[in-house]
């Protein structure tokens, strides 16, 4: 197939790799434009196009494609198919309906559950057991095309979604190729989604970050789980804001939310259902992130002494 492919962040790098190695042509790659990065403010190229340039694949970075000259390099480009994959913009319908094949999207989710900005990070703050990759034929809804196919996966007790995100990329590149030859092929049978069954995962904020103490041992440990890396779970001890960045579910069991129950080498906090969860890294206020014992060692935390508040 010649195939234009549309991504932006490291999830989309995968993918385009894999298309990059197949028997596939890649017309052109599409990313967002470059933006500056860090204290210097650095121009930087997004990873998709950092990819693209070191191999040799011709880079667009149209500031949106509703306009003329994003449908007619579209037509020049001639693609059998168009790849999305967290591309960051919405495609109008002329370039949606232009390609033989439609354009299809990598979404880190199964839908219809977490369509959206967020499926990775709400899949672990909620405590989900089972995500995947859904291959989807897009329409003009957000997330609403028909299914091309699913594929499954756990997740772990203590996966983070850094770690699922990079899991998942590389599941997402494997199940666009079986995707691909299944349209090829003719072989695809499209599912449509059930709209009632559908969820919108919400663009993650800084607002989410601060535990709230009096839920569950579970509900605290999925927020640190589904935070990292960015913008990362916090908490205030002695008027100071500390990131989380690790914890566990621990053994122990304590009284008052929030509620120091242990500081013998490991730092364990009681929660809302009286279970309690071991902090194993954590990053104080304007100082790198270290493990507890790391924190202990120059810090003191008193037994009972109540966190987050």
């Amino acid at each position: 197939m010649n195939i234009v492919f549309m991504g932006t962040p490291d999830f989309a790098v995968p993918a385009l790799e894999a298309l990059y190695k197949s028997k596939h042509n890649i017309a052109g790659v599409f990313s967002q434009p470059d933006k500056p990065v860090g204290r210097k403010q650095v121009l930087t190229p997004p990873p998709v196009k950092a990819f693209a340039v070191q191999n040799g694949l011709s880079v667009y970075q149209p500031n949106s494609l509703k306009n003329d000259y994003s449908y007619e390099l579209i037509k020049k480009l001639n693609p059998d198919i168009i790849i999305v994959a967290a591309y960051g913009k919405i495609l109008p319908k002329n370039i949606l309906d232009f390609p033989e094949y439609g354009c299809v999207n990598i979404h880190a989710s199964l839908l219809p559950k977490y369509r959206g900005a967020a499926p990775i990070q709400w899949a672990v703050i909620n405590g989900d057991k089972k995500t995947g990759i859904t291959i989807m034929k897009m329409a003009e809804g957000l997330d609403t095309g028909d299914m091309i196919l699913v594929d499954k996966t756990e997740i772990g007790e203590n996966e983070t979604s850094a770690e699922l995100f990079d899991r998942l990329a590389e599941q997402g590149a494997v199940s666009l190729l079986k995707a691909l030859d299944m349209l090829e092929n003719g072989s695809v049978e499209f599912t449509s989604q059930d709209d009632a069954l559908s969820t919108y995962a919400v663009k993650i904020t800084k607002v989410l970050s601060p535990i709230d103490w009096s839920k569950s041992a579970s509900e605290v440990h999925n927020l640190v789980r589904g935070l990292q890396t960015w913008p990362c779970a916090s908490t205030i001890i002695d008027g100071k804001e500390f990131k989380i960045h690790k914890t566990v579910l621990s053994l122990k069991t304590g009284n008052k939310p929030g509620e120091i129950v242990d500081n013998k080498g490991v730092l364990t906090v009681c929660c809302g259902d009286g279970c309690c969860v071991d902090v194993l890294e954590i990053q104080p206020q304007g100082k790198k992130k270290m493990d507890i014992k790391s924190f202990f060692a120059g810090n003191k935390l008193e037994l009972g002494t109540v966190i987050g508040e």
